[in-house]
């Protein structure tokens, strides 16, 4: 398969390290972003020492100069983007009537808004060299609803909205556009959530475990070969089967 550049918004965390590692070891070039300087150094050691080059640039992926910025930086050391993972995202939960505007905008702004300030800036390029990967990161909440995450399952659900909007734009130009709906992954970030509480998750789901980053890495990496041509617009729920929709 042809080397790509890569760009895997949010890369750093632990499902967009996943990615990262699975989009290099394909054989592409890859990048991510950070917002802060040192621990995005940090990472990109970490990488290195595991056979893994990444570049990174700075950016906020919610604002759409800062996004610009990200694309442009990527672009000078590594060229045109040609598969684009939109992967960043942040959690603000509260229940919806204590809920501030604050915790709605920003999840908004980061989950959502940042899939136009990203993909904005690299869809011409694609569509002028006939040839592109674009992959969401949405959420199984996106799909069934959340207690206490109304920003959130919107901001997911509108992800794929922009999926299958962009899908119908753009096949005819060799750019596929798909959505991966990852279930509960067995990340930091939920490994710190009470034993108790994470075990009620894990009853839940009727394969008896938490995924992993590396599953969510399988599923992102599924669409992006040739061989994936034909496969646009579609939600890849990778759940352990906790919800079944076709």
């Amino acid at each position: 398969m042809q080397s790509r550049v890569a760009l895997v918004t949010g890369g750093t965390g632990g499902i967009g390290t996943s990615i990262v590692q699975r989009l290099a070891k394909m054989g592409h070039k890859v990048a991510t972003n950070y917002r802060d300087e040192a621990k995005g150094r940090a990472w990109q050691a970490q990488m290195k020492e595991l056979g893994i080059d990444v570049a990174i640039a700075s950016g906020d992926v919610s604002s759409p100069e800062q996004a610009e910025a990200l694309i442009r930086g990527v672009e000078s050391q590594l060229g045109p983007v040609d598969i684009l993972v939109n992967n960043a995202g942040i959690t603000r939960d509260s229940t919806f009537h204590r809920m501030t505007s604050q915790q709605w905008s920003e999840v908004i702004a980061t989950n959502l808004n940042s899939c136009f300030n990203v993909t904005r800036p690299v869809i011409e390029g694609m569509r002028e060299r006939k040839w592109g990967r674009i992959v969401q990161i949405s959420s199984i909440n996106g799909q069934k609803g959340q207690y206490g995450q109304a920003n959130y399952a919107a901001a997911k659900a509108g992800m794929h909205g922009f999926t299958i909007s962009l899908a119908q734009e753009n096949a005819k130009f060799g750019i596929t556009v798909n959505t991966v709906s990852p279930g509960y992954i067995g990340t930091d970030m939920v490994m710190a959530v009470p034993e108790d509480v994470r075990n009620k998750i894990v009853a839940q789901i009727p394969t008896g475990r938490l995924g992993t980053p590396d599953e969510i890495a399988y599923a992102v990496g599924f669409f992006i070969p040739d061989e994936a041509s034909w496969i646009t617009g579609a939600n890849l729920s990778a759940n352990g089967g906790q919800y079944m929709g076709w």
